[in-house]
C-alpha cells in the first residue's frame, strides 16, 4: 500500500503538465472566459427582468436578449478552446506518464519482475493511466470551471444582496462536511478497488499467454471458475466506493437545494417589502442555481478525483521503486576492444527470496580470452545463476567478476550487455516479423546481414517456406514456429549481434537430430575467436569445448577434459554414463537395466565401468562425426 500523500500524489501528476505550461495558461485563460460570460448572464436576466418585463419595454427587451445570444455565443467558443486544450492536455499526461513508468520499468532488474505479476503491472499501464487521462482532460477542467463559477457567483451575489449572500454562506460547511468524510473514503476505496482489477488482469494474462496447458489439462472450468471469484471481488470492491460516491453525490445536492430554497423564501419577503427588486431576485436566484450546480459538479468530480488519485498512487508506486541495479554514476570505459576473458573471484550469491540458501558459493573461475568453456552438473547447480551474474541481472553478496580485468560493477550496465550474445533454452520470440526478430541485438542490420545470419543459423530453409518469407509475422511469442525453428531464429540473433562472449544455454536442445548437426556447425564456426560459455544437458555439446566445468551446489567440483572427467569425477561420469546409455538404447535397442547405471558410483566398479564408458563415448564421437 503506498505512503504517498494526496498532495505528493496530485504534484507529481502536474508535474507532467509543465512542459506544457502554454496550453495550460490558454486553458485557464478560456476557461475564465466561458465562466465570467456565464456569470455575466445573470446581470442579463436581472435586465430582462426589471428593464423588460416589468417596464414593458419591447425594444429594450430585444436588445437584452440580443445581448444575451452574443455572450453566450462568446461563452460557447471558449467552451470550445478549453474543452479541445484540457482534452488534448489529458492525453499528453497520460501518455507521458505511461512513457515515463515504462522507461523506468525498463531499468528494473529481472529481481524485481519475479516478484511481481505482469498481469498487474498491465492493469496499471491501461486501466490506472486511462483513468488519469479522464480526469485530467475532463474531470479536473470541470472542477476548475465550477470552482471559478462558485467564486464568481458568490461575488455577483454579494453585489446583488449582502443580506441573502452571507446566508448563503451559512451553509457551505453544512455542503463541505461530506465532501470531506466521504472523499476520503472513495479515494481510499478507488485504490482498492484497482488493485482488484489488476489482480483480475494478471489472471486473463496469465491464462491466455497459458492457453495450450489450460485445455490440454481440461483446467477450462477451474479456470473459468476462479475467474468468477476475481470478478466479483472487484465488484465487491467497487460496491462500497459507488456507495460512498453515491452518498457524496446526493447530500451536497440535498444540501445545496435546501440552502437556496431557504434562501429564496427569504429573498421573496425582501420583495414584497420592497427591500430588492423582482429583477434583482431574479439574478440573485440565477447566480445561487449555478453556485449550487456548480457546487454538485465539483463534489461529483472531487470524488473522480480521488479515485485518479488512488490509480496515480499505484503508477507513481512504479516509477518510484528504485532501481536495484543502477549503472555506476562514472563508468569505466573501454579503452580498447574487448578480449572476452572473464576471472571470477570468491563470488558469493543468493537469491532474495532464498536467503539462507547460496545459489553461487565461493566460486573462482578464470576463462581465458577466445576459450570454449562448457558447464555441466545437476538442476539447481548454479549455471543459469552464474549466466544471470555476467550479465548482472542480479548484485552478488560478495566477490567480484572481471571481464578483462575490469570489476563489471564498474561499467556501464548497456555497455556491458553489449559484450554478451545470448542464446536461451527457452527461445524467446516476440511478435514481430522474422527480420525484425533476428536484427533485435542489432537494429541497424541490413536484409542481407540478416539473410545471412540466418543462412548461418540453418534457419534460412524454412523462412524462405514462410507465406511472406523475411516480413512472416510470428505471432505472439513465436506461436506459428516450432521449437526448434524458434531456437535457430535465437541462433541467428546471436550470430548476427556479433559479440564477443557467447552464452549458450543448451542452445540445440529443441533441434532434430539432422537441424542439430547443422546448427552445431554454424556454432562452432560462430564460436571461433570468441570466449564462449555453454550451459550442457546433452554430451554432444561439450566434445569439441576446451574444458568442462563440473558445477554442484553453486562450487566447481571438478575441471578438465571428457576424458579426465571420466576417470576422476564420479558425478560427471554419471552424467556422461546416463547420457551414453539412452544413446546406445536410441541406436541399437540395447536392454540396459539400473544396475548398470548404479555401478558406476560404486568405487569398486569403476575400473571395470570406465573403459566401457569411454568406449561409448568413442562410438558417440564417431557417431557425431560421421553425421
Amino acid at each position: 500500500m503506498s505512503t504517498s500523500s494526496p498532495q505528493s500524489v496530485f504534484s507529481w501528476v502536474v508535474s507532467f503538465l509543465s512542459p506544457y505550461k502554454l496550453r495550460v495558461i490558454a486553458a485557464i485563460i478560456f476557461l475564465l472566459i466561458g465562466s465570467l460570460a456565464w456569470l455575466s448572464l445573470g446581470q442579463g436576466v436581472k435586465l430582462m427582468v426589471d428593464e423588460g418585463f416589468v417596464s414593458d419595454n419591447s425594444h429594450r427587451l430585444n436588445q437584452i436578449i440580443l445581448l444575451i445570444i452574443g455572450i453566450t455565443a462568446i461563452s460557447a467558443s471558449a467552451v470550445f478552446c478549453r474543452f479541445y486544450l484540457m482534452t488534448w492536455l489529458g492525453e499528453r499526461v497520460s501518455g507521458d506518464i505511461r512513457k515515463a513508468v515504462y522507461q523506468h520499468l525498463l531499468r528494473l532488474s529481472p529481481g524485481y519482475f519475479a516478484d511481481q505479476r505482469t498481469g498487474e503491472v498491465i492493469s496499471r499501464f491501461t486501466a490506472d493511466s486511462t483513468l488519469l487521462q479522464s480526469v485530467v482532460g475532463s474531470s479536473l477542467s470541470m472542477a476548475l470551471r465550477s470552482s471559478v463559477t462558485v467564486l464568481g457567483g458568490i461575488i455577483m451575489m454579494a453585489f446583488t444582496s449582502v443580506k441573502l449572500t452571507l446566508l448563503v454562506l451559512l451553509a457551505v460547511p453544512l455542503v463541505l462536511v461530506p465532501v470531506s468524510f466521504f472523499g476520503r473514503r472513495v479515494r481510499s476505496l478507488a485504490r482498492k478497488s484497482q488493485d482488484k482489477v489488476g489482480d483480475l488482469g494478471a489472471y486473463i494474462d496469465e491464462t491466455l499467454h497459458e492457453i495450450h496447458t489450460v485445455q490440454a489439462y481440461t483446467h477450462e472450468s477451474t479456470d473459468r471458475s476462479l475467474f468468477f471469484q476475481r470478478v466479483e471481488a472487484v465488484m465487491a470492491a467497487a460496491k462500497a466506493r459507488i456507495l460512498f460516491r453515491s452518498i457524496l453525490i446526493a447530500s451536497v445536492m440535498f444540501l445545496s437545494i435546501v440552502a437556496i430554497a431557504g434562501v429564496t423564501w427569504v429573498g421573496a419577503q425582501d420583495v414584497m417589502q420592497g427591500n430588492i427588486s423582482a429583477g434583482e431576485l431574479s439574478a440573485f436566484m440565477f447566480y445561487a442555481v449555478m453556485v449550487a450546480g456548480s457546487v454538485a459538479t465539483i463534489s461529483e468530480v472531487y470524488s473522480e478525483i480521488q479515485q485518479a488519485l488512488g490509480a496515480a498512487e499505484r503508477l507513481a508506486d512504479l516509477i518510484n521503486t528504485p532501481v536495484d541495479i543502477p549503472s555506476p554514476a562514472h563508468p569505466v570505459p573501454f579503452t580498447k576492444p574487448m578480449t572476452g576473458e572473464v576471472k571470477i573471484n570468491q563470488l558469493d550469491f543468493h537469491y532474495p527470496s532464498e536467503v539462507d540458501s547460496n545459489a553461487i558459493d565461493g566460486l573462482n573461475l578464470h576463462i581465458k580470452s577466445g576459450e570454449r568453456v562448457a558447464l555441466v552438473g545437476p538442476s539447481g547447480a548454479g549455471k543459469s545463476t552464474l549466466f544471470e551474474l555476467l550479465m548482472r541481472f542480479y548484485q552478488p553478496q560478495h566477490g567480484q567478476i572481471l571481464l578483462d580485468d575490469i570489476d563489471i560493477a564498474q561499467l556501464d550496465l548497456a555497455q556491458l550487455r553489449q559484450q554478451y550474445a545470448l542464446v536461451p533454452q527457452e527461445s524467446v520470440i516476440f511478435a514481430l516479423s522474422v527480420q525484425e526478430n533476428v536484427r533485435y541485438g542489432r537494429p541497424d542490420a541490413t536484409l542481407e546481414q540478416v539473410k545471412q545470419a540466418c543462412a548461418a543459423a540453418k534457419a534460412d530453409e524454412f523462412i524462405e517456406q514462410l507465406s511472406e518469407g523475411y516480413d512472416t509475422y510470428l505471432g505472439e511469442r513465436g506461436v506459428k514456429l516450432s521449437g526448434g525453428q524458434k531456437q535457430r531464429i535465437a541462433i541467428a540473433r546471436a550470430i548476427l549481434a556479433d559479440r564477443p562472449i557467447l552464452l549458450l544455454d543448451e542452445a540445440t536442445s529443441a533441434l532434430d537430430a539432422v537441424n542439430e548437426q547443422k546448427v552445431k556447425l554454424a556454432l562452432d564456426t560462430l564460436m571461433q575467436g570468441r570466449t564462449t560459455l555453454i550451459i550442457a544437458h546433452r554430451l554432444a555439446t561439450v566434445v569439441n569445448v576446451d574444458r568442462i566445468l563440473v558445477m554442484d551446489q553453486g562450487q566447481v567440483v571438478a575441471s578438465g577434459s571428457h576424458q579426465q572427467l571420466m576417470q576422476h569425477n564420479a558425478l560427471y561420469r554419471k552424467f556422461a554414463s546416463l547420457q551414453l546409455l539412452d544413446l546406445a538404447q536410441s541406436e541399437s535397442g540395447a536392454d540396459i537395466t539400473t544396475t548398470d547405471i548404479t555401478a558406476t558410483d560404486t568405487d569398486t566398479a569403476e575400473t571395470a565401468t570406465t573403459p566401457t564408458v569411454t568406449a561409448q563415448t568413442s562410438t558417440a564421437q564417431t557417431s557425431t562425426a560421421q553425421n
